[in-house]
């Protein structure tokens, strides 16, 4: 009965996570994103202030979803994320993975879907920390470059979407080619989450019989240089680079499995 009761709490918990996230991404763009265009005229100033004001809000909600039990994490070498200009490759095993890296991130800049850009939960803060929308096409990529070269640290998902529940992960190569035409150390990270939760298809509602376990561990940087031996074009670096990255992925994840 205990273990009941345990499990409904987390499911109405997770509810009340998601509804205040929600809430919380309005009262941004409806007050506090408007004040900040008032009392900051300076676009940079402006764009700080908003990634910083989104990160603090995003480390909110991962302390309210810890605090309300449904879910616990541990993190390993967040040191490492403490320079700028990096560009941070990760899995994506759950939904919240862009929630908690951008917590953890100063200055994180990322890659967001064109759709959310007009969703009124979340288009303030979007727009208002000016991150980089996926609907550029062939300037995407200069896009990021670009933000790393200002000193922002680009979050990107390499597989494009979540890891696909029970399938094999694969990684598409615009992440490797940032890195290869901007000259660019990768930062990887590894997300691991047991039990499984928040996957793609998955429902919010799909809570585990057990409290989700979230570790997250920030791997040692890879140069780009021993993928660009001479004469080797950047097409082939690239995709060099997103096979090491999807061996490197896959070993580090079965051994904390």
């Amino acid at each position: 009965m205990r273990e009941r009761l345990w499990h409904g709490w987390r499911v109405l918990a997770t509810g009340i996570s998601f509804a205040l996230f929600g809430l919380g991404g309005l009262v941004l763009r409806v007050l506090v994103f408007p004040l900040l265009a008032l009392c900051l005229r300076d676009p940079q100033a402006r764009m700080h202030a908003a990634r910083a004001t989104i990160r603090a809000s995003f480390r909110a909600f991962v302390g309210i979803m810890r605090g309300l039990g449904v879910l616990r994490y541990e993190t390993h070498g967040l040191d490492k994320l403490e320079r700028q200009g990096q560009l941070i490759l990760a899995n994506h095993p759950t939904l919240i993975d862009t929630v908690f890296l951008i917590a953890f991130v100063r200055n994180a800049d990322c890659i967001v879907k064109g759709g959310l850009w007009n969703n009124p939960f979340t288009s303030g803060p979007i727009r208002a920390a000016r991150y980089i929308c996926n609907d550029r096409g062939p300037e995407l990529v200069d896009d990021c470059i670009a933000s790393l070269r200002a000193g922002g640290n680009l979050i990107v998902f390499p597989e494009g979407t979540r890891t696909p529940r029970g399938g094999a992960m694969q990684l598409k190569r615009g992440a490797a080619n940032i890195a290869v035409r901007g000259a660019r150390a990768v930062t990887p990270v590894l997300i691991t989450c047991t039990p499984p939760t928040l996957g793609k298809g998955d429902k919010w509602w799909h809570v585990p019989p057990r409290q989700a376990s979230f570790r997250i561990e920030v791997l040692d940087d890879i140069g780009v240089e021993r993928f660009r031996d001479t004469g080797v074009s950047e097409v082939l670096a690239a995709r060099r680079l997103t096979e090491h990255l999807q061996h490197l992925f896959l070993e580090e994840g079965q051994q904390h499995a």
